[in-house]
């Protein structure tokens, strides 16, 4: 039975609720007002909102010149000690109460794992609620989807963590699991894989019997991160002898994707399913929180940053300005997120820049890391020009990347100039690796023009270098950090050489064990 007619006018509601109040600066400035004063409503009795003032803030004429001012930005090393006491069971600490669910998470860099709270505000406000306006976004976007007239196939992660001592009634793990857990059981109706599957932590396990799972199931939308789906796509058509997924999947609509940009992947995935047939919409949901969900077809456009699910963001320009709220941003203008939320985190960083596409309705995208970018020639190279530049180079040698990262390589004694060095895993390598390079390097010209400003006439910094990593090496490299999973993420620049070389090193070693 379809039930998509059922469900479409709820989701209609909710889409034109927020289309309305986004229309304007004021109606932007309102939302995140109201989710600022409940914020700091519901916390000025924790040990946070005591140590901040949160009760003098909200007697303030300006609460939110007040919070910036009373409140310092903090990224997860300044909030880990308090965030071990609540993993330990402290209550009252940057939450009401005491929170026993936790994401693990690595991000992109760093060996530590960070903890996120996941409370039940920030599961119930935020992460689900999130979901379903991606939902609703995509219904709207799409008056004939069946999309419940089948199941979902959610690729998640488990339970499996690093710490020791848990009190036993705390859950650490990846957010997918912690979100497939509590998940409404009415959903399972819609679901595959069942619960147990779902959460299983050993993925030599785990992958075939996805696609055991999956094989013969009306699957109608796909949601996870597009480098892991790729191999569970790839295994179920194996699997079924077929050519494209839709041959398995007929009924397949919609791939609900977010995590790493989709645009490397792009190629790959019209090869692997029917164009004609296929839907891809971005999501931005971390462990920090469910941000914003794409909502028109255009995927250039960017994604509506969700104002009213418990989260009061501002954005901190690049150049180390103040920070500003919601209904103050450029459009074109690259910030850095801050995010206060029913976590508990307060003028926290993710890590992430986003660039502002659109100022009314308030759309983003994802310009990359603050620590995962390439300065080391004055060239600034952000994640977001790589993925660009990749994908364009792909598309011109007809190749496909599996994952990828990139280090700079100095200047020597020798006279020789500073380059880029790109560790490339194909899935179909390029006739000529060279060539590669060398459309690559002209891409990168193209969207960046500090790069370009700096490849000039070859003077100050040489053409990239592009090398082949044997298959398997991220994911071994991911195993071995704790990192390996649904919610991977292998970083895709870096400003130092300490990850290029402990990558090559393992490279050159399986090299000489293979020959």
């Amino acid at each position: 039975m379809n039930f998509t007619p059922l469900a479409r006018p709820y989701f209609a509601l909710r889409r034109r609720a927020i289309l309305e109040w986004t229309a304007s600066r004021q109606g932007i400035e309102r939302a995140q007002m109201r989710e600022l004063r409940s914020l700091l409503q519901q916390a000025r009795d924790t040990e946070a909102g005591r140590r901040y003032g949160f009760a003098e803030i909200l007697l303030s004429p300006d609460p939110a010149r007040a919070f910036a001012a009373a409140v310092p930005v903090a990224g997860y090393e300044d909030v880990r000690p308090d965030i071990m006491r609540m993993v330990m069971g402290e209550r009252d600490i940057l939450w009401p109460g005491r929170t026993l669910r936790f994401a693990q998470s690595s991000g992109t860099s760093g060996g530590k794992s960070k903890y996120i709270p996941i409370t039940d505000a920030a599961l119930h406000r935020n992460h689900y609620a999130g979901a379903s306006d991606a939902v609703a976004f995509y219904l709207g976007m799409n008056p004939h989807s069946r999309l419940f007239g089948g199941r979902s196939f959610i690729l998640g992660g488990s339970y499996a963590n690093e710490v020791a001592n848990l009190p036993p009634d705390v859950r650490v793990g990846d957010l997918s699991a912690t979100l497939i857990a509590e998940i409404n059981p009415l959903v399972n109706l819609f679901r595959v894989p069942d619960r147990r599957t779902a959460l299983m932590a050993d993925w030599d396990k785990k992958l075939p019997a996805l696609v055991e799972a999956s094989l013969h199931a009306d699957i109608t939308n796909i949601s996870g991160v597009p480098s892991w789906f790729m191999t569970v796509i790839e295994k179920v058509i194996e699997r079924a002898g077929a050519n494209t997924i839709h041959d398995v999947w007929p009924n397949l609509e919609v791939f609900f994707h977010g995590g790493i940009s989709f645009a490397p992947y792009r190629e790959q995935y019209r090869r692997l399913t029917d164009p004609r047939r296929m839907h891809y919409v971005e999501n931005y949901n971390a462990s920090e929180g469910f941000f914003a969900a794409q909502d028109t077809p255009d995927a250039e456009a960017g994604m509506l940053l969700l104002l009213d699910r418990g989260i009061y963001y501002e954005f901190r320009p690049l150049d180390g300005g103040e920070a500003v709220g919601a209904g103050e941003v450029e459009q074109g203008r690259t910030y850095e997120l801050l995010v206060s939320s029913c976590n508990g985190l307060w003028r926290y960083s993710p890590g992430d820049t986003v660039r502002i596409e659109s100022a009314v309705p308030l759309r983003i995208s994802v310009a990359g890391r603050t620590k995962s970018y390439i300065n080391a020639f004055g060239e600034e190279l952000m994640v977001h020009n790589a993925e660009a530049a990749m994908a364009a180079a792909c598309r011109t040698h007809g190749c496909e990347v599996a994952d990828y990262t990139a280090a700079p390589v100095y200047a020597r004694a020798d006279g020789s100039r500073g380059r880029h060095q790109w560790l490339v895993e194909w899935r179909r390598e390029p006739a000529s690796v060279t060539a590669f390079a060398e459309t690559l390097d002209r891409e990168l010209q193209r969207v960046n023009s500090d790069y370009a400003a700096k490849r000039a006439g070859g003077i100050f910094l040489d053409g990239p270098e592009v090398r082949t990593a044997r298959p398997g090496l991220f994911e071994t490299w991911l195993a071995q950090t704790g990192k390996l999973g649904g919610q991977r993420k292998v970083p895709r620049l870096s400003n130092s050489r300490e990850l290029m070389d402990r990558l090559l090193e393992m490279n050159n070693s399986i090299s000489d064990i293979q020959k």
